[in-house]
């Protein structure tokens, strides 16, 4: 005997994550953020782009109950219960919540380094990004802190993975953890794994021994641990057990002659140009890095600013900096724009170019691709709009915008390994959704216009939330 559907959406409803069901109560303050509130929605005549890969679909309608996806199909085979809150939302397109794997809540310029706990939670919300993971803490308590006021609902911005201090070998590094020994390392796993971080992240000096023994304590007490390596070459790191590795072509020294062991070696992008992607050495990487499950982080948007004449000036930009962040940013992007031609610069255009294609041959050599912004560098790659950035960027490369979707959310849950809660458009999952106003399959920049975010049983204002935000980047 067939199950009825009375039955089946029972069924669902039963065994959804308890956030769908147990949403938190906003304070009154932040209800002013709130497009919908309402415990059964419908949103009509969409175009849907999944997350799983799949092409995009026209003409669909997303049943959301208490903050979960019940229902999603064609517009004219899903039933809206009577009472549902219904938009027609012809001529927008739905993706799922973004989630970016390498999504700081400090910030940097060429001149300041700041804790955003005020601007970079709304800035990531409002641009489509539901869950982060902070990949390398300036400030860890203040990130725990700040994740369970979001748990809580006394703030508003994305699930939070908060990911223990830096830690890395050598000197200079005033805001990250030096260990020097293999004892070191297990020291700071264990007590930062104490305090409720889920991630590390190692830095370029690390040495073997002691990023060797920060994974193996890691994984001891049930914490993976990524790396924006140097001094260890991503061979060398997954022959150790490292997790994920960030940056790409950027940051892998596995093709440099000049590699030493515990050194990076000083000024390889110079030489990094001049790789054949082909070559068994390349091939190499990625058929290690697949055989142990290692995935790969692109960041794209923080790399694409030292490029001389990349980007173009985004106005949302500038609009969201502090006053003398608008003008640190002004000077350095010109700064950086007189340095083309210059033999001497190592971001050429050719490089960028390669890191595309670095990226594009992992994922189709099988590897597994997320994003995420990471807003450091010289301060272009704002939260969240970085993310967005990140969309065009990976197009560049070769994806389809379906692919590219799926990097960006579904790739990223898989990482993180909360695919069965997040990442695609399916039922029985949350509805962290995010709705544009256009088609960003056919016009890519459309990303940027996002109209409503769904997370916790709320479908937040988009610009209501970046105007409040406009002007405070780089302050708070």
């Amino acid at each position: 005997m067939k199950p009825t559907l009375l039955f089946v959406t029972c069924l669902v409803i039963a065994f959804l994550p308890a956030a769908a069901q147990d949403r938190p109560a906003l304070p009154e303050h932040l209800q002013k953020y709130v497009a919908i509130d309402q415990p059964l929605v419908a949103l009509q005549n969409v175009q849907v782009v999944d997350g799983t890969g799949a092409p995009a679909r026209a003409n669909q309608t997303i049943l959301i109950e208490n903050g979960a996806i019940r229902q999603v199909g064609a517009a004219s085979e899903v039933n809206v219960p009577e009472g549902a809150y219904v938009v027609d939302l012809a001529g927008h397109t739905v993706v799922p919540g973004l989630v970016g794997l390498h999504n700081h809540t400090y910030y940097m310029t060429a001149m300041r380094s700041i804790q955003l706990n005020y601007s970079a939670p709304l800035l990531y919300l409002a641009s489509g990004v539901t869950t982060i993971r902070t990949t390398g803490s300036t400030a860890p308590y203040s990130e725990l802190n700040l994740k369970a006021s979001i748990d809580a609902g006394s703030r508003i911005g994305p699930r939070i993975y908060v990911t223990g201090p830096y830690i890395t070998g050598g000197t200079g590094f005033t805001t990250m953890t030096r260990v020097d020994t293999p004892e070191d390392a297990r020291r700071v796993v264990r007590y930062w794994a104490e305090e409720g971080v889920s991630w590390f992240k190692a830095y370029n000096q690390i040495s073997h021994d002691a990023l060797a023994a920060a994974i193996d304590e890691a994984h001891k007490v049930g914490i993976k641990v990524t790396g924006h390596l140097c001094s260890v070459s991503f061979r060398e790191a997954v022959a150790m057990g490292i997790d994920n590795l960030e940056h790409g072509f950027f940051t892998n020294t596995d093709y440099d002659p000049e590699k030493t062991k515990d050194v990076c070696p000083q000024n390889f992008e110079h030489r990094l140009a001049d790789v054949d992607l082909d070559s068994e050495a390349v091939q190499a990487t990625f058929a290690e890095m697949i055989a142990a499950g290692v995935p790969m982080t692109s960041t794209l948007a923080v790399y694409e600013m030292y490029v001389p004449g990349r980007p173009g000036v985004d106005q949302r930009v500038l609009d969201a900096m502090s006053p003398d962040v608008r003008e640190e940013y002004r000077k350095t992007y010109e700064q950086t724009a007189l340095l083309a031609g210059d033999p001497n610069y190592p971001f050429t255009e050719r490089l960028f170019k390669k890191a595309l294609a670095y990226e594009y041959a992992f994922v189709k050599a099988g590897g597994l691709l997320a994003s995420g912004v990471d807003p450091t560098g010289y301060g272009g790659a704002l939260p969240g709009f970085g993310d967005q950035r990140n969309y065009e960027l990976l197009l560049e490369a070769g994806f389809t915008p379906e692919e590219v979707i799926q990097i960006m959310s579904l790739n990223g849950a898989r990482v993180l390994g909360i695919e069965d809660q997040v990442g695609t458009i399916t039922a029985g999952k949350l509805a962290e959704l995010v709705v544009i106003e256009g088609d960003p399959v056919t016009e890519p920049a459309a990303i940027q216009n996002v109209k409503w975010v769904f997370k916790d049983g709320y479908a937040f204002d988009s610009p209501a939330i970046i105007e409040a935000v406009n002007g405070v980047v780089g302050i708070r």
